[in-house]
């Protein structure tokens, strides 16, 4: 399964046309001979020998040559000037053979799966391969599942362009060798903190598609809000946002069938036993604690959580596990897919000091700590967690291993996803044994850098920057501004997160997502806080950030991230700008170093 990340990454570009088709995220492994533009007919047609009964091939086509056809794309950003195609004439008499192999137009696609019934599910095959030779009517694409095919169709996309007068013509000929380092590779949405919508997340999903990751995490809820319809317990959605922020079970189905028709896995995460009052405290008031408390007390001794507003399970209380039971059992009935994320981070000590459960308890034994507590919850929520299937999966956030708060043992098989101290905790989880995704908050926060949401806070009413010796609070305060600064497409590109690990623990890096917490995040800006940002972690964690020689390869990866931001505009990805247009047009005259080596 993880043989194919072993793979070197190698690019021949013979000529220059073959250079302005610069596709994201680079492939394994492409070549090209520089015979010339080829033709297209005005309609290409899908072969392929069978299809899956929800017909994921035909549509995945259907979508790819629509777009293609209804984008008749130029690439913005290219690495020379872009050539003007002349018209090819319509008398064949006295033509060389290069120009008559021209004139044999691309008119299929013809697609082999090898295992048609292959799920979509962790370490599922997602390579392919393609090739259009000059000589051929077809583009040849071969794939071990539907799913790498997919991949190929996104690949191709980005291959085939406008002719400039109506037409459109794909370099001849390439052959693509293509698969990914690293099973998971994902984004993660936050609908808890601010209410994201069923069409906002289609958007991300069509951002993820064209960038080939995998796997939408979903953080459907928070202490703030609940806006998932539960039929066990209808009244929880009482602390949605208003009536109209609310996914019923049809919209979070629809979420997940249309991810998977584009070969994305949804996975869903509901924070326990932390991060916890919102939609619980409407079914049993007794299952959670401190939410009446004020959450900070104005002292950070005293506080109760890390954000407004506060809450928690109260782990010692037996009413609570009947009821987590049936909303995760419902919940798993309507995501299929094998993994769920039961969150597990920060922990607050304070906030227990509410519940008379948790204080009997420690008054039972005082030798009990809150390691011992959060013991307790693993005990007795993770059985449950487990045996909703055979097949389940879980993932938690690596506080329940790592922080001050934390369980004395974690099953081995339950995946850590590390967010702090970067190399140090990846090192420390890889080496206890856990596999691991990646989403370390120095490089793959996409929140970071807003400014500290909660209000009235003194620390910004300062007339003068401090000096190098005192924290700048500009970036400081409570809230989104933890992590400032920014996280830029280079710092995430240039993430080596496997830096110092050994062999065996870096085989247990299942991948990396970048989480968007949206405290400071809606409809109205998510898109641009996660585009084009992402699609640098898309290629970190697709083909990598190296070249065939080792040497990173950013100064390279520039145009190509520069060229798919306007391509995800061009797809309705509402992306934000990285450069003046200057830059795109002027491929270089905007690096820092004139030695275009320089990262290395």
């Amino acid at each position: 399964m993880l043989l194919s990340r072993f793979w070197p990454v190698f690019v021949t570009l013979v000529t220059v046309s073959a250079v302005k088709v610069n596709p994201l995220p680079a492939p394994r492994n492409i070549s090209w001979t520089g015979s010339g533009p080829k033709n297209l007919a005005g309609f290409v047609t899908l072969r392929a020998t069978q299809d899956t009964n929800d017909s994921i091939l035909a549509n995945g086509w259907d979508r790819a040559w629509k777009t293609i056809v209804s984008l008749q794309w130029v690439p913005a950003a290219t690495e020379a000037p872009f050539p003007s195609f002349q018209p090819f004439p319509t008398d064949t008499a006295g033509l060389s053979k290069r120009a008559k192999r021209a004139l044999s137009s691309i008119q299929y696609v013809d697609v082999a799966v090898s295992d048609i019934d292959a799920d979509l599910q962790h370490g599922v095959d997602e390579s392919y391969t393609l090739e259009v030779t000059d000589d051929s009517c077809s583009v040849v694409i071969q794939a071990p599942t539907v799913w790498g095919a997919l991949h190929a169709f996104t690949t191709l996309q980005q291959l085939i362009i406008s002719d400039g007068q109506g037409g459109l013509i794909i370099e001849q000929s390439v052959k693509i060798q293509d698969a990914p380092l690293y099973p998971y590779r994902g984004i993660m949405v936050d609908t808890g903190r601010n209410f994201i919508s069923i069409n906002k997340i289609y958007e991300q999903l069509d951002g993820m598609s064209l960038s080939k990751l995998n796997v939408l995490h979903w953080h459907m809820d928070d202490s703030q809000s609940w806006p998932m319809q539960i039929d066990a317990y209808p009244e929880m959605i009482l602390d949605a946002y208003s009536s109209r922020e609310i996914f019923s079970h049809t919209d979070m189905r629809n979420v997940v069938a249309y991810a998977r028709a584009r070969g994305i896995r949804v996975i869903p995460e509901v924070d326990m036993p932390g991060h916890s009052a919102a939609g619980w405290k409407q079914v049993d008031p007794e299952m959670v604690t401190c939410v009446d408390s004020w959450w900070s007390n104005d002292d950070w001794a005293l506080h109760t959580a890390v954000e407004p507003v506060p809450g928690q399970m109260d782990i010692i209380y037996n009413g609570t596990y009947d009821v987590v039971r049936n909303v995760y059992n419902e919940l798993s009935d309507i995501f299929p897919d094998h993994w769920f994320h039961v969150g597990a981070d920060e922990l607050q000590p304070n906030c227990y000091n509410f519940s008379r459960y948790v204080t009997e308890w420690f008054a039972e034994d005082p030798s009990r700590t809150y390691n011992d507590l959060a013991q307790y919850w693993v005990d007795h929520a993770v059985p449950i967690f487990q045996n909703y299937s055979s097949s389940r999966q879980l993932i938690m956030w690596e506080d329940i291993v790592l922080s001050t708060e934390h369980a004395h043992d974690v099953p081995k098989n339950i995946v850590m996803q590390n967010w702090n101290n970067g190399l140090e905790y990846i090192s420390k989880l890889t080496e206890l044994g856990y596999d691991v995704i990646v989403s370390s908050s120095d490089f793959m926060y996409l929140d970071c850098g807003l400014g500290g949401f909660v209000t009235n806070d003194p620390r910004y009413d300062v007339m003068s920057n401090p000096d190098a010796s005192t924290p700048n609070f500009n970036y400081g305060g409570n809230g989104g501004s933890w992590c400032a600064p920014y996280k830029t497409w280079q710092r995430i590109y240039d993430y080596d997160f496997t830096t110092n690990l050994t062999d065996a623990q870096a085989k247990h890096i299942v991948g990396a997502a970048a989480p968007l917490w949206s405290e400071q995040v809606d409809d109205v800006t998510v898109s641009s806080h996660f585009w084009p940002r992402a699609a640098a972690l898309a290629e970190l964690v697709w083909s990598g950030n190296r070249d065939e020689e080792g040497n990173k390869r950013t100064t390279w990866m520039t145009q190509r991230i520069l060229n798919f931001r306007e391509y995800l505009v061009a797809n309705g990805v509402q992306a934000t700008a990285l450069v003046p247009k200057y830059c795109l047009q002027h491929p270089h005259t905007c690096d820092l170093y004139r030695n275009q080596s320089v990262v290395q």
